[in-house]
């Protein structure tokens, strides 16, 4: 079982740099494929990145180029720094964790790309 925890979401100008962090809570964190999510008002919920337990990424190709997902084993948290935010970033930002069958989402944090 994990639980996880996201925090860094706001309100930000086109333009703007946010940093999203997620801490995971529960054993064997190393060992999960870590991902972040979006979904957007009246959307279905969108891969966004994602850095497997070896450290390899994926990024949707909307956001490569701008955002860089990373990994801290030894504190059990995934991070995503989103630079060069753009209105249509705009959503709540999901993290997850996934091994196997096992599957586990954060409660969101919302991202507002507004001037």
């Amino acid at each position: 079982q994990v639980q996880l925890g996201e925090s860094g979401g706001g309100l930000v100008q086109p333009g703007g740099s946010l940093r999203l962090s997620c801490t995971a809570a529960g054993s064997s964190f190393s060992t999960y494929a870590m991902g972040w999510y979006r979904q957007a008002p009246g959307k279905q919920r969108e891969f966004v990145a994602r850095i497997s337990s070896g450290g390899t990424t994926n990024y949707a190709d909307s956001v490569k180029g701008r955002f860089t997902i990373s990994r801290d084993n030894a504190k059990n948290t995934v991070s995503l720094q989103m630079n060069s935010l753009k209105p249509e970033d705009t959503a709540v930002y999901y993290c997850n964790a996934g091994r196997f069958a096992a599957n586990y989402w954060g409660q969101g944090t919302q991202v507002t790309v507004s001037s």
